[in-house]
């Protein structure tokens, strides 16, 4: 063998026209990514920026973040459960039992009197319990995740309406568990979560750069991944300038955004992750490849009940309080069309978790518009249903069109 064909393969995958070409290819054979959401999301703004003066407004700004928060937090435990071809339709019950457990452990006079950290890191166990028990039933005994988790929506109302029983409301009143939602950053701390956001993202995609080298991976052109740095930068100092002029930053967005970072790390590169993509793709074939299928399902339910939970503390922060309603309403119609309207495949396999942002985003920057606009639910509830059937619509378009050509 002679020493060029030993060497490694090319280090440095083309420039600019070579990746346009590779996204036109993706393109063409199915794999669109996040392209709709993100040309969605332009249109939808300028349509209400020309019909609203305070559209795109700072304060308005502030609110959709506040807004969206709850449901982006549980749509992230939605596509773990989407990831695998499952269903969970006990989200929105889950989430009231976190509001709820919250709000009862928080409460002076009862016995719990916890802490607000300590009552919001209790509510999370329990969700994460519940999907525990949920994701056993479906993977050791083989029952329909549908019929489950419908057991579950049912269930959990019931246990909400026997916790607030005679109460009917709880208040909330330990600020660590009101700040969740209610929380602005000072102009100073934004702009220090915004360089350190930016410089997290340079020592990302300089390392993965790095190390795809060392493994003789092609890596992505030295010019395309500064210009990636170069928008991230722009977009986080963006975001960060806009809060600064009405409240500050909402803590709830940088919790949003710290949860999608931490989950598409799991998802992306750890083992954990690799399963449970390998398991929505073909559970039998993981199964062959001597993955413990099992687990992995159990512990993704156990993720959706703990990220329900977590955004049931979220809705229950920025109402200051409880009550018979938690969970009800649009919280499981709207967490499920977020994720799959931000791109994650109905049929498993596919999909990021940054799906949970841009279908969140999706939903709530269309209530929000239209609620400024005054329009009535019911043209509300029928737009996010067609935009919802237009993305699995796409989804199952795209999933025959990357069969046909064998991705």
């Amino acid at each position: 063998m002679s020493a060029a064909a030993g060497e490694a393969p090319v280090r440095e995958r083309d420039g600019v026209a070579g990746a346009a070409r590779a996204y036109v290819e993706k393109l063409k054979a199915g794999d669109v990514g996040s392209l709709p959401v993100i040309l969605a999301l332009v249109l939808i703004t300028v349509f209400f920026t020309s019909k609203s003066g305070v559209f795109f407004t700072a304060i308005n700004f502030d609110n959709l973040t506040v807004q969206l928060a709850g449901t982006a937090v549980i749509a992230i435990g939605v596509v773990f459960v989407l990831l695998l071809g499952e269903i969970d339709l006990s989200i929105g019950s889950v989430s009231g039992i976190g509001g709820v457990m919250v709000a009862e452990f928080q409460q002076a006079g009862t016995g719990h009197n916890f802490g607000g950290g300590t009552a919001i890191v209790l509510a999370i166990l329990v969700g994460a319990l519940i999907g525990a028990l949920q994701g056993s039933f479906v993977a050791l005994l083989g029952v329909p995740s549908f019929v489950v988790t419908l057991a579950g929506l049912l269930a959990f109302q019931g246990v909400i309406l026997k916790l607030l029983g005679i109460q009917g409301v709880i208040g909330i009143q330990s600020p660590i568990v009101n700040h969740v939602a209610n929380y602005f950053l000072t102009p100073g701390w934004g702009w220090g979560i915004a360089a350190v956001v930016t410089a997290g993202y340079v020592g990302s995609a300089f390392a993965s750069r790095l190390s795809r080298r060392r493994a003789g991976l092609p890596a992505r052109h030295l010019g395309l991944t500064a210009a990636r740095v170069v928008a991230i930068g722009a977009l986080a100092f963006g975001v960060v300038a806009i809060a600064n002029h009405s409240r500050g930053v909402p803590f709830a967005g940088l919790l949003v955004i710290g949860l999608i970072a931490f989950w598409t790390y799991v998802a992306r590169r750890t083992t954990f992750g690799r399963h449970v993509y390998a398991v929505g793709g073909n559970a039998e074939a993981a199964r062959r490849a001597g993955i413990n299928v099992a687990r992995i399902r159990i512990l993704v339910f156990m993720i959706s009940g703990g990220m329900a939970a977590l955004g049931g503390v979220v809705f229950a922060s920025r109402l200051n309080s409880v009550d018979l309603t938690a969970g009800s309403g649009p919280v499981l119609l709207d967490a499920i069309s977020a994720a799959v309207i931000g791109g994650t495949s109905l049929f498993g396999g596919r999909g990021f978790v940054r799906a949970a942002l841009l279908g969140a985003l999706v939903i709530k920057t269309i209530e929000n518009g239209m609620d400024l606009l005054g329009y009535t639910d019911a043209i509300k509830y029928m737009v996010t249903g067609a935009i919802l059937l237009a993305a699995v619509t796409l989804d199952t378009i795209s999933k025959r069109r990357l069969e046909r050509s064998g991705r």
